[in-house]
């Protein structure tokens, strides 16, 4: 692929309306670029313009939008990702996705920097963008199919060489806990997107490009991007030999478990004993085949895995990750490393995002040993780690066959049906189950969880990696100052801005502000563009998706914790005794951010932020 110099970027997106099957491009102008990046700001600045408040968001008047961002297909470190940005069908606020691999570098090769969905489709549609052909084809004959069918058949009929984004039987279902799945293994997961696409029957996003990715200053850029990769050939956790490039994600089951925070039977407790049985060192020894890469990923954290032999032989891809493995492991009290892959590739088969997926099961599971689910209800026993249970549980939420179709929503929207108290086992916030981390014994990431406007969300701002890593400094995990309070800030600042220019979070543990500034003003030409712009950029993002979420009714009483982390101490391991001391941290967290006691931004941080 060819690097262009110009002298000014030329920024478009591409307009479609799936009732009308009409499309349109429209340029980006340079004031929303240079506010709002691309990627994940881009869509939550498209979706505050143009979404009316109070839509349903399965309904044909919501709004997708897939982007990517300035550093996606440019010869930077990890540069391969996009972001769907809609209104959640699973918490009803502004929410994001993003995902990996090549889709969203030939998206960019098509001269499209996102793509803005509208309408409902009459009938199963998939969009074809070859360059600046768009087409809207018939998906009649893949509604119903597998991803990796799906996946196989378009490029069949289309170009071998082609990337699909698209949805699996869940997404056509409207679970809201279907995602958006591209080159068959890579998810944008969480929130309910797969429904929304699903919703307008749209099956995919198909996309072939030749053109070339341009660049402003090709000199200054290729200097920012190779000191980015040096400091990741200097650092422990993404260098080559290193924690994520040897082990991959999964080399957080032990640590996390050593931590006293690694989430068991549905956040009972923070230990699990068969924990090195799931962990990244059992997988390279076991079932693990080769390392997997994004686009220009120096890392390679990815894990092709296969069985080979025994009930689940035959299983193989990729990439069995951290969430994923404690989803259906810890989570459900599974040990069992094979059953655990096999729980993944379902839900890849079937688009299903695998956090709220396993978070589901073992809520289901509690409530089982609880006894306010009975075999009378489920048809079968469901019990702590029973793998067999909870891979046909899987099948089941992704066809919505039976009781499962009331689970098949997630457990927020499930406890309400069920009721007799079941909301009290529900971990989730906002409508979004909790990931991998308890937070009463990292108190970053459960501030984190209550105030991320797409709900229990990780990767808003992963505190983990100072709280328990180290990276880039080590703090006292169950300090609950202001200092930790501006930690978070800072880190939900930081991850705002960096999925913005698309990029892989998992860059910061190597690198930072300075340097990611650095690599867009070579990009985009942009003079005087600093560290400090980009922070503010990721800052104002975050307060606009607050407006949003403001506009949906939300406030101080949404940004919360599941009652089990403020009450029930935590019963073992390093951080026993715990509980979370979220009141204490949000009423700082709102005063450091310059909100209101309602948690929204005050006049004169919105005058500062230029909202």
């Amino acid at each position: 692929m060819t690097v262009v110099c110009c002298d000014k970027m030329s920024r478009k997106m591409l307009r479609v309306d799936l009732t009308s099957k009409t499309c349109k491009e429209e340029e980006i102008d340079e004031e929303t670029a240079r506010m709002f990046l691309g990627g994940r700001g881009l869509g939550v600045k498209i979706l505050y313009d143009e979404l009316q408040a109070n839509v349903e968001p399965l309904s044909q008047q919501n709004i997708i939008v897939v982007a990517t961002g300035p550093l996606t297909g440019t010869k930077s470190a990890s540069s391969g990702r996009h972001i769907v940005v809609s209104k959640s069908p699973a918490t009803g606020g502004l929410t994001f996705a993003s995902a990996g691999g090549t889709w969203a570098t030939e998206f960019k090769k098509c001269g499209y920097d996102a793509i803005v969905v509208k309408g409902k489709a009459e009938n199963p549609t998939y969009i074809l963008i070859n360059d600046e052909n768009v087409e809207f084809r018939d998906a009649g004959k893949f509604w119903g199919k597998l991803v990796s069918e799906v996946d196989d058949g378009i490029r069949a009929e289309t170009d071998e060489e082609a990337k699909v984004l698209q949805i699996g039987i869940a997404g056509e279902k409207r679970s809201r806990m279907a995602a958006v799945i591209n080159e068959k293994y890579r998810a944008a997961g969480r929130t309910g997107l797969g429904a929304v696409f699903g919703s307008k029957n749209l099956k995919a996003i198909v996309v072939k490009g030749t053109k070339d990715v341009e660049v402003a200053k090709p000199i200054a850029f290729r200097r920012a991007a190779d000191k980015v990769l040096k400091l990741i050939s200097e650092n422990d956790v993404m260098k080559e030999g290193g924690a994520l490039n040897t082990y991959g994600t999964t080399v957080l089951t032990n640590i996390m478990n050593a931590s006293g925070i690694y989430p068991t039977k549905n956040f009972q407790t923070g230990v699990f004993k068969d924990a090195d049985l799931i962990s990244g060192e059992q997988i390279k020894k076991t079932i693990m085949k080769e390392k997997k890469a994004c686009y220009e990923c120096p890392t390679e954290c990815g894990r092709w895995i296969k069985i080979e032999s025994g009930k689940y032989a035959g299983t193989e891809g990729e990439s069995l990750e951290y969430e994923s493995s404690w989803a259906f492991g810890g989570e459900c009290g599974v040990n069992n490393l094979n059953a655990i892959a096999r729980a993944n590739y379902l839900c890849n088969e079937y688009g299903l995002d695998t956090i709220s997926t396993g978070s589901t099961i073992g809520f289901a599971m509690e409530l089982f040993e609880k006894g306010i689910l009975s075999i009378d209800d489920l048809g079968f026993e469901l019990s702590f780690g029973d793998a067999d249970a909870m891979i046909k549980m899987i099948e089941l939420i992704a066809k919505r066959k039976g009781f499962l179709d009331v689970l098949a929503d997630g457990t927020k929207l499930a406890s309400q049906k069920i009721g007799k108290k079941s909301e009290y086992y529900a971990m989730q916030v906002k409508g979004l189950e909790l990931p991998a981390y308890d937070p009463r014994g990292a108190f970053g990431i459960g501030l984190n969880y209550a105030t991320a406007n797409r709900g229990a969300c990780h990767v808003s701002g992963y505190t983990i990696a100072a709280e328990i890593i180290g990276s880039p400094l080590k703090v006292d995990p169950v300090d609950a100052s202001e200092a930790k309070v501006d930690l978070t800030i800072l880190f939900q600042n930081l991850t705002s801005a960096v999925d913005s220019s698309s990029n892989c979070l998992f860059l910061t543990f190597a690198i930072g502000a300075d340097e990611y500034a650095n690599m867009i003003a070579g990009v985009t030409g942009w003079d005087g563009y600093t560290q400090d712009e980009f922070l503010k950029t990721g800052e104002r993002i975050f307060a606009l998706e607050r407006l949003f979420n403001k506009r949906e009714g939300f406030d101080r009483k949404d940004d919360k914790l599941p009652e089990r982390f403020l009450i029930e101490e935590m019963p073992e391991g390093p951080a026993k005794g715990k509980v979370h001391p979220l009141e204490d941290m949000l009423t700082m967290y709102y005063e450091r951010r310059g909100y209101d006691e309602d948690g929204y931004p005050s006049k004169q941080k919105l005058n500062e932020l230029g909202l």
